[in-house]
């Protein structure tokens, strides 16, 4: 995992919480999207926000962070998924 640990500087909150928002909410409202389609939404909207975010700054160390952010997001809707899915399982239980 220390191969991976470069990329942390790479991560924005602010987008990865956007696209977490919005790729909850694709899965949850929209029924003609795919679940394949969402790490790809996400992607491309944390690039768009990068873009946004470091306007005048533009280079593929900003394409990166959205890219990882956006893709992050994703893998954070599933750790939510599992304690949620976890926290349910506990209170039924007792």
């Amino acid at each position: 995992m220390e191969s991976l640990e470069f990329l942390q500087e790479y991560f924005i909150p602010v987008i990865a919480g956007i696209c977490l928002c919005v790729g909850f909410v694709v899965k949850k409202w929209v029924d003609d999207v795919d679940n394949k389609w969402i790490p790809t939404i996400n992607a491309v909207l944390g690039v768009g926000l990068a873009l946004i975010m470091y306007w005048g700054h533009i280079d593929a160390a900003v394409i990166l962070a959205g890219l990882f952010s956006g893709l992050a997001s994703t893998g954070l809707f599933e750790a939510f998924r599992q304690l949620i899915k976890d926290s349910k399982n506990e209170t039924e239980e007792k």
